[in-house]
């Protein structure tokens, strides 16, 4: 199962809507075939590990990371394929929590007389599933938060620069992280300072995430490198009713797709909205970059599940730009609180990973 659920990990940001699902099929200890969800979602991964094992795949044991599907979709259940290629026995760590499964997968695998272990690794497995998992019960995918700080907690200097606060090490860290997903996404503030083209720079990789910049009124850099980069792949626009119409259509033009969503009472984008408007379009797992605001918005809705921190040996006081923007605690109880699991220095900076707590 830990073979099946690396080879899952390898789709991880190329698969969505569907799960990054990894499957091993063994026979008298050796493996047979192997196989992880393609991008876009298909081929599954169960009918390519078959396909490698051929007819060796009879009286064999597969290794499921996810439950394998019981509807057809563009092919037929997997757990029809594996009933076929006459399996005897079939391991999964997760049952599949989509109405179309739930369990209908594993049903198949038992009437058919294949044996069938459910829950092995399966806290691995919902670690790995967590954008999946989250779209389907939740309706919003997974958000992991990137902040880069210096040792006090400020993103820029008063005068705005912040190119850059953190090493060459850790930026490519943040890339490696980027490829993990399914989209990249900042807010107006970020798009102003930097106007990034949040593109993947990593030699080797073929990935383009969905690009998500979320400006309430399409008050955006116009003629720079971040409209340049549009035809690189995918470039949504989140924006309120607010926005003009002369931005909505300069936007477009630009060949940029556009998705309007509710305001909150002080006029800014609805994060609940935003995040719902994300698994809408079948996202599953979004990497926020920043800013500051727009950061604490998602905070303050409890809709940040990962924060990633880089902390740089330097230090700005307090006329720097803050990290985050107010969260309006009047209280130490109401303060959002997660939980550290994993630290590691990179280059010459910190580099540490919290999950939100339960």
């Amino acid at each position: 199962m830990a073979h099946a659920l690396a080879m899952a990990r390898r789709g991880l940001g190329r698969t969505w809507p569907n799960p990054a699902v990894g499957c091993v099929i063994v026979k008298d200890g050796r493996v047979l075939g192997r196989g992880t969800t393609a991008p876009g979602g298909r081929p599954h991964a169960e009918p390519q590990a078959l396909a490698q094992a051929g007819e060796a795949a009879r009286g064999a044991t597969a290794y499921v990371t996810l439950e394998p599907c019981a509807h057809t979709g563009k092919t037929g259940p997997c757990a029809e394929a594996l009933v076929r290629a006459g399996v005897a026995r079939v391991v999964s760590a997760l049952q599949d929590p989509d109405p179309r499964v739930a369990g209908r997968g594993h049903d198949i695998l038992r009437r058919a007389g294949i044996s069938v272990t459910t829950g092995v690794l399966a806290a691995e497995a919902a670690a790995l599933q967590e954008g999946f998992l989250s779209r389907i019960t939740l309706g919003r995918p997974m958000l992991r938060l990137k902040l880069a700080l210096t040792l006090d907690g400020r993103i820029a200097t008063v005068s705005g620069e912040s190119r850059w606060i953190t090493g060459p090490e850790a930026r490519a860290r943040v890339h490696l992280m980027r490829a993990e997903h399914d989209a990249v996404m900042i807010g107006a503030g970020t798009a102003r300072a930097d106007d990034p083209e949040l593109t993947l720079r990593l030699a080797g990789y073929d990935h383009r995430p969905v690009r998500i910049v979320v400006s309430g009124r399409l008050d955006l850099p116009r003629g720079g490198q971040m409209e340049a980069s549009i035809p690189q792949g995918r470039f949504v626009l989140i924006h309120g009713p607010q926005a003009p119409q002369e931005a909505r259509d300069h936007w477009m033009n630009s060949g940029a797709e556009l998705i309007e969503i509710k305001e909150q009472s002080d006029g800014a984008v609805s994060p609940a909205a935003l995040m719902r408007a994300l698994g809408d379009l079948g996202l599953t797992r979004v990497f926020c970059e920043g800013g500051g605001a727009f950061a604490a918005g998602l905070i303050r809705a409890g809709l940040v599940d990962r924060l990633e921190v880089f902390s740089a040996g330097l230090l700005m006081g307090a006329d720097g730009r803050a990290g985050l923007g107010e969260l309006g605690l009047s209280a130490l109880a109401d303060a959002p609180r997660f939980h550290l699991s994993r630290s590691q220095q990179i280059g010459a900076d910190l580099w540490q990973s919290w999950s939100r707590s339960a």
